[in-house]
């Protein structure tokens, strides 16, 4: 829902906008954390770094992106953004495809055990 957010131990998300087959969100990662290296069934994502110097692993490559750059991640592709700066990173997140509910994330590595055992 427009307008939800949430924090995590690598910093928040807030939801900017959404409709059918579509959710924008507003990503801040704290400096020096990682996002989970995941996968999702049902959506790709499109990255757009607003400030800061993302260091991205998709699908195994490695990729870097600062303001004004973008990264793509087809449906099915393992993904990660990491921090490795001492300032904040910003980004926006368009997921795309028929289901973008939190729960379509399933977590390879996690730094924050959020892994079941």
């Amino acid at each position: 829902m427009i307008g939800d957010s949430d924090t995590r131990p690598w910093g928040s998300w807030q939801v900017l906008d959404e409709g059918d087959g579509f959710k924008v969100k507003r990503l801040v990662v704290a400096p020096h954390q990682r996002l989970s290296y995941q996968t999702h069934e049902h959506r790709a994502e499109h990255w757009a770094i607003v400030s800061g110097k993302a260091t991205c692993v998709i699908d195994g490559e490695l990729i870097l992106a600062g303001p004004g750059q973008s990264i793509d991640v087809e449906i099915g592709q393992p993904h990660r953004i990491t921090n490795m700066e001492d300032e904040t990173l910003v980004l926006i997140e368009v997921q795309m495809g028929a289901y973008t509910g939190e729960d379509d994330i399933c977590r390879l590595e996690d730094d924050y055990g959020r892994i079941p055992a």
